[in-house]
């Protein structure tokens, strides 16, 4: 294991580009990517996800002897590194069942350059076992050589929070492990050179993993908790934030909101651990309740504005409504996994007119991704919608005067808690 190594990232998304950034600004990087457009984007010195200014980019792309990133699709450009950092995406499909595609090909890529001494560590969210039961399988395989002899592993779960400016890649404390105390602590002092917060040596690479997936489920857990909640204040007619910012006074009360839960995380790892379990003979009943409570708040929420749409006697068939919002969280423009959509598809099955109005979101992306026309100009927008429903609480929303584009009668839902409660006919 080298003491100056070059580090290659494998997957240049919204986890493998601030951390290759971070990297380059010490160490030699090579940002490795199968997305071509991806690949010219970022050498142009411009990142659609917006985690990485330009201004940081054109900075580390400026190579030097000892440091510098290097952005590339050409594999046989990894035969230069001595780490590898795979950060590749582990969505789940229809079935809510984990997908490893993406991680077992980005293992042959790696396996296929492998030589003695290299390391090869894993940032993708998966299940405990999977690094050292799936990924080194194949490493060893294709490179021809043996795990923990000839080459070493370890596994540090990313924590990349998108859109955050505040809490970013170094000033997030880093969970390291490795396949040997050796290559344990070779790897903590490698990601402690460029995280500020800190790191945390987990005893091993089963137990980083295990951290990474009950993070995110236990947020899941307690979301879904406060959206149950939002459903029985409702019957009860009192207002659920009210209730929260009341109960919030104690001085060990965990703050939660209810709403849409999506993401690449939040809304997926629960289902990695849960397929775990399930694997062994357990039947996770807390984990999957809690995901079955959050992935219905979609439905949830379109019937309640159809059933204040009808109490106001405001039109439905045929209607006009405006989703404020698509993107799965406030200030950036990721799309993935958003639960906006559930809204949307179960509006248009009441032959509902819906506009869906992003200023974040990218217009080419949720078209493809969703098969929705955005509108991403305020110009755009109607002036006689029957209901407005703010579904992600964007700053560029403040002030937004939702009357302005309504119709005389209209229904007003705020799914965030965003506009003054007056000027609102419901909210979770």
């Amino acid at each position: 294991m080298k003491e100056n190594p070059t580090i290659a990232i494998i997957g240049l998304g919204y986890v493998g580009l601030p951390l290759a950034v971070a990297f380059a600004e010490k160490y030699t990087v090579i940002g490795f990517d199968i997305n071509s457009q991806r690949v010219v984007e970022l050498n142009n010195g411009k990142d659609h996800t917006l985690e990485v200014s330009s201004e940081e980019l054109k900075i580390v792309l400026n190579v030097t002897d000892t440091k510098g990133l290097t952005i590339s699709e050409d594999a046989d450009r990894l035969k230069e590194a001595t780490v590898f950092i795979v950060t590749v995406p582990t969505p789940t499909n229809k079935y809510n069942q984990p997908v490893l595609i993406p991680l077992e090909k980005a293992s042959e890529t790696v396996g296929k350059v492998l030589k003695k001494g290299d390391v090869v560590i894993y940032e993708s969210t998966v299940y405990p076992g999977v690094t050292e039961d799936i990924c080194v399988p194949i490493l060893e395989e294709i490179s021809g050589m043996e795990f923990n002899k000839d080459f070493y592993a370890g596994y540090s779960p990313e924590r990349i929070n998108p859109g955050d400016k505040e809490h970013t890649v170094t000033k997030i404390l880093k969970v390291t492990s490795g396949s040997t105390p050796e290559s344990a602590r070779y790897i903590d002092d490698l990601y402690a050179s460029i995280i500020t917060a800190g790191t945390h040596l987990a005893p091993t690479i089963k137990v980083a993993e295990a951290a990474k997936v009950i993070e995110n489920s236990q947020r899941d857990i307690n979301i879904a908790f406060v959206n149950e909640l939002s459903k029985i204040f409702r019957l009860l007619d009192i207002n659920t934030q009210d209730v929260l910012e009341a109960a919030g006074t104690k001085w060990n009360f965990l703050k939660f909101s209810p709403g849409l839960v999506g993401g690449h995380c939040i809304g997926v790892d629960p289902y990695y651990l849960a397929q775990k379990a399930i694997e062994e003979g357990y039947n996770p009943e807390i984990i999957l309740a809690g995901r079955r409570m959050n992935d219905t708040m979609g439905g949830y929420v379109a019937h309640e504005v159809l059933k204040l749409m009808i109490q106001k006697d405001v039109r439905v068939k045929n209607g006009n409504v405006l989703v404020m919002g698509v993107t799965f969280k406030e200030n950036c423009p990721d799309i993935r996994n958003s639960k906006v959509i559930d809204v949307i598809n179960e509006l248009q099955k009441f032959n509902l007119n819906v506009d869906v109005f992003d200023p974040w979101a990218n217009t080419e992306e949720v078209k493809k991704e969703f098969g929705v026309s955005l509108l991403s100009e305020d110009s755009q927008l109607k002036s006689n919608y029957d209901a407005v429903i703010l579904t992600v609480a964007h700053n560029k929303f403040n002030g937004f005067d939702a009357k302005k584009y309504c119709a005389d009668k209209s229904v007003i839902f705020d799914v965030k808690s965003f506009f003054p409660k007056e000027e609102t006919d419901g909210r979770l």
